[in-house]
């Protein structure tokens, strides 16, 4: 499941009552790693708008913000002298990095150059080249076919619960019965904002003289000596600073979360089989040959279906100092789009055939930012880690977005529950940070646990590439994950001889540590080395350093 907030959003204002060149192991680096952050003052000023679009770069040292020091890592540890005096960035040797996700924009400016491509696959000729299984995968595969919308995953195993394990059922059944509950409450919340924004519009439309007001009307209103029009004006002002960009999307916003209540409380999520009607397989049986097709984007033409992993593949590896929108962090990586995760929960089985695909095709790193809370086959994933493993293959794991202690709240793919042990030594979990180093660094909706959750990189305001040429912000775990799936990278890349688990150890031992106190979602603290199991805050140029004594 792909990880968004707009519907908590609402809730939480209707709770508060607002409306009122070289490579390998040759690289050798002397520089002394960063440390001691606790004993050096730092100031906190607000970030200029350059800082803000590239914060996940900045150091935490020089810059006062806990971004991994990325930029740092280039310009004093890759950065080497030709024998005419050129400065030049060390390229290492090219990584290819997989993206399970909702589908990937090959075409975008700041990812065309850096798009896997296989050899082996000669495009269009409808026949299995290089024989893996796939016709025409010369970027990857989508697992989808043209699914977009989908059940998520305690609905599914609710509709088909005559086919599923009795215990797999019962805790499905039990959250299903509580999600009904709460979307009668929910749309009657909805309902009640969605009428305030139509008092808002309809009095904004008065005072400006048209339904096409302007921020500047706004600005106007919010100074007005009629009170009404001054609380109107305060009230949308609150809506736009939360994303949304007028009173017309809020309403469109507002319309569907009650639908979607409607939709829930009548059961007609129970109704619908999206994977049966249009892609014609069945999730519970593992052995059904190759399914899906090539269109790494998705169905939609405007390819609005592959924001999410297209914002994630520019995070991994966007085009490096092209004087387009955003540097990735690695510089030397090749995106294989692997599309797996619709607007809902993903499924099992595709999954698990994802990480097969990407360690039979030569992925050194592969980047999952989906999660759920039910799983009925997870052993099909659990198996597919463990092979990944065999062939070396490092996995860089989002830790969810519910504020959760994830020691004691099985996520699916997570790989352990609780003390128990990992599956197996290639799987690193990321929580998400926020640009503010100090007590309110984690970001409130990031995930933790001080065994499940492996280290924290930056996840809240993240700009990357969308689809169409275009670059957002967006948060989330999900953002925080690809950040470490690049640093992997050039891990990988600078130092190809290392092993997948020791690029996860590596990253774990070489990050920042400290010794304050942490606010999490739920306004409870802890210190920071008690919510992950390393204590770290991924850094990139500590992990250089601590690779090339290896």
């Amino acid at each position: 499941m792909k990880y968004t907030f707009l519907k908590y959003s609402f809730l939480s204002i209707a709770a508060a009552g607002l409306l009122t060149g070289c490579g390998g192991s040759s690289l050798n680096i002397a520089s002394p790693p960063i440390e001691n952050i606790d004993q050096r003052p730092l100031k906190v000023q607000e970030l200029s708008e350059i800082q803000a679009k590239n914060w996940k770069d900045l150091d935490l040292l020089n810059d006062t913000v806990p971004g991994m020091s990325v930029d740092r890592a280039y310009s004093e540890l890759l950065t080497t002298t030709t024998a005419n005096g050129a400065k030049v960035i060390r390229k290492g040797q090219p990584v290819i990095v997989a993206i399970i996700d909702s589908g990937v924009d090959i075409e975008h400016e700041d990812l065309d150059d850096v798009i896997w491509t296989n050899e082996d696959e000669i495009p269009g000729n409808g026949i299995d080249d290089d024989n893996n299984g796939y016709i025409d995968d010369i970027h990857g595969w989508n697992f989808l076919g043209d699914i977009v919308d989908e059940n998520l995953e305690y609905e599914r195993i609710v509709r088909d619960k005559g086919k599923l394990p009795a215990n797999v059922v019962a805790k499905a059944q039990k959250e299903y019965d509580e999600k009904v509950a709460e979307a009668s409450q929910n749309k009657m919340r909805y309902e009640q904002i969605l009428q305030q924004v139509n008092q808002i519009d309809a009095v904004l439309t008065k005072f400006a003289g048209t339904a096409d007001y302007t921020e500047a009307d706004i600005e106007r209103a919010a100074k007005s000596e009629d009170e009404q029009v001054q609380q109107a004006a305060s009230a949308l002002n609150f809506f736009m600073s939360q994303g949304l960009e007028d009173a017309a999307q809020a309403r469109e916003e507002l319309t569907k979360l009650i639908t979607d209540a409607t939709n829930l409380m009548n059961g007609d999520k129970l109704k619908t089989n999206y994977r049966r009607d249009i892609l014609g397989d069945d999730p519970y049986v593992w052995d059904t040959g190759v399914y899906g097709n090539n269109e790494y984007s998705g169905p939609d033409p405007e390819k609005a279906d592959a924001f999410h992993g297209t914002h994630v593949a520019g995070i991994v590896a966007a085009e490096r100092d092209n004087d387009l929108g955003v540097n990735g962090v690695a510089n030397n990586a090749r995106i294989m789009v692997l599309r797996a995760v619709s607007q809902a929960d993903e499924y099992d089985k595709d999954v698990a055939r994802a990480i097969r695909y990407a360690a039979d095709n030569g992925a050194k790193v592969i980047n999952t930012s989906f999660g759920k809370y039910h799983s009925p086959n997870p052993e099909w994933v659990w198996d597919a880690i463990k092979y990944a493993a065999s062939k070396d293959v490092l996995i860089v794991n989002a830790a969810g977005n519910e504020s959760l202690d994830t020691d004691f709240t099985q996520v699916y793919p997570q790989d352990q529950l609780g003390s128990n042990a990992n599956i197996s030594d290639n799987f690193l979990t990321v929580g998400a940070l926020g640009p503010v180093y100090g007590p309110n660094m984690i970001a409130g909706f990031s995930n933790y646990g001080k065994s499940s959750v492996d280290v924290f990189a930056p996840g809240v305001a993240v700009y990357s590439t969308a689809p169409l040429n275009t670059y957002r912000n967006a948060g989330g775990t999900s953002m925080a994950s690809p950040a470490v799936a690049g640093v992997a990278a050039v891990l990988r890349s600078q130092f190809p001889n290392l092993s997948a688990a020791q690029t996860k150890q590596i990253i774990m031992d070489s990050g920042l540590t400290t010794n304050i106190d942490v606010v999490l979602g739920d306004d409870s603290t802890k210190r920071f080395m008690d919510i992950t199991s390393s204590g770290k805050m991924v850094n990139l140029y500590n992990a250089l350093i601590l690779a090339s004594k290896m």
